[in-house]
């Protein structure tokens, strides 16, 4: 027998269980959520402990984003009861370039930051040693400072709004595969493992299984897999590297590593930005790589030495990204009852307020904030022949 629901979520990952969660909200009264996996599982991309949140960006639609986006996390805070954002201070750092005319590697995020209306500190070589003796830099390294940033809990959010859609009589049946999506005008059946169901709205968040679903949905652009590793380190001197003492990081070297406090698990975190492991969503290894890890450990070695340490935890997690590496947020050209988003491998900070926006879309057929980049009608997701770039977008 065939069930009716008035919205449809595929997916309940970090974004899936978000726009459950503000779908209750907005008032649609009979939701399904429909997972592969189990509820609040560690197989997608939204099983690690954290997430890195801050206003630092390379394009300023994404820092004009950054106020709603902390609104979001309090209003979802206040209503679990349950803590999902640390603030600890961030940084942008960037080695000195080679030669007096070398580029300014912080210029594009300084540039978007003023255009977004967002604060931040310039801060000298000798200024950051002061603020942050625990890194050891060459003469010359420039460092953004941003006293918003920090990390998003992103297990614990999936948790907080899968919990609240709960409790406000949203359906979720884990172990539940989609195989395929009928689009219609004024709704879609969802064919699953365990039957089809009706619905007047659909919300896509399929994360790097999007493009198994692409052809149903009338999409055809290319979406490009990454197996990412981020590593925990047994740190040597783990009190120093505490969220109330260390914020954190982005180096904009000509690699680019990033990393975190200690939190989660007794070790500082690091990992460097687009490994490039491109696979298929069959292909996938779940593999760490040891090489992977090592270099990590050595830039430690080089540039925190109170973070170096044995390897204590490594993690694999998948980039699904669009040609230009911007997010995809919008509904289905001709179909305004079908709504998609890629998070394009850094989407995590936006998880709650990239929920509501899907949720506005399909319910009330519009939302306040400008996604304008995202939409599935620019070049990269429209012409075959875009030339990929898959730099930092973090």
């Amino acid at each position: 027998m065939t069930r009716t629901y008035s919205h449809v979520v595929i997916g309940a990952g970090a974004v899936g269980s978000a726009a459950a969660y503000w779908l209750s909200r907005a008032g649609a009264e009979r939701v399904l959520v429909v997972e592969q996996f189990d509820l609040v599982n560690s197989l997608g991309s939204s099983g690690d402990h954290s997430r890195i949140i801050r206003r630092s960006y390379h394009r300023p639609e994404y820092v004009h984003l950054t106020d709603a986006m902390f609104a979001a996390w309090d209003r979802v805070e206040r209503e679990s009861g349950l803590p999902v954002l640390v603030r600890t201070g961030g940084l942008d750092l960037a080695p000195p370039a080679d030669g007096a005319d070398g580029p300014d590697r912080l210029a594009v995020f300084r540039d978007a930051m003023d255009a977004g209306g967002a604060r931040y500190e310039d801060l000298t070589t000798a200024e950051l040693r002061a603020r942050y003796p625990q890194w050891q830099v060459p003469d010359g390294t420039t460092a953004l400072y941003q006293a918003d940033a920090g990390l998003i809990d992103i297990r614990r959010s999936v948790s907080a709004h899968t919990s609240l859609a709960l409790a406000a009589g949203v359906e979720f049946r884990p172990h539940t595969r989609v195989t395929g999506v009928d689009v219609r005008d004024g709704g879609v059946t969802v064919r699953t493992s365990a039957g089809d169901v009706e619905a007047g709205g659909l919300i896509v968040a399929a994360a790097s299984w999007l493009g198994d679903l692409m052809p149903d949905l009338g999409l055809d652009f290319r979406l490009t897999l990454s197996e990412e590793q981020v590593d925990y380190v047994a740190s040597a001197r783990p009190a120093e590297l505490t969220p109330d003492r260390f914020p954190i990081w982005v180096w904009h070297g000509d690699e680019v590593m990033y990393g975190f406090p200690v939190y989660g698990e007794a070790g500082a975190k690091i990992a460097r930005d687009m490994r490039g492991s491109f696979v298929t969503s069959e292909g996938r290894t779940h593999r760490p790589d040891h090489a992977t890890t090592e270099r990590s450990r050595e830039f430690l070695a080089r540039h925190l030495p109170a973070a170096a340490g044995p390897a204590l935890r490594s993690a694999v997690c998948v980039y699904d990204m669009p040609p230009d590496r911007e997010f995809v947020l919008d509904t289905v050209p001709g179909h305004p009852h079908v709504a998609v988003f890629n998070g394009a491998g850094h989407g995590g900070k936006f998880a709650s307020l990239v929920g509501s926006v899907l949720a506005d879309l399909v319910t009330a057929g519009s939302t306040p904030h400008d996604i304008g980049l995202f939409s599935l009608t620019r070049p990269a997701i429209t012409d075959p022949a875009y030339a990929a770039d898959f730099g930092l977008h973090a």
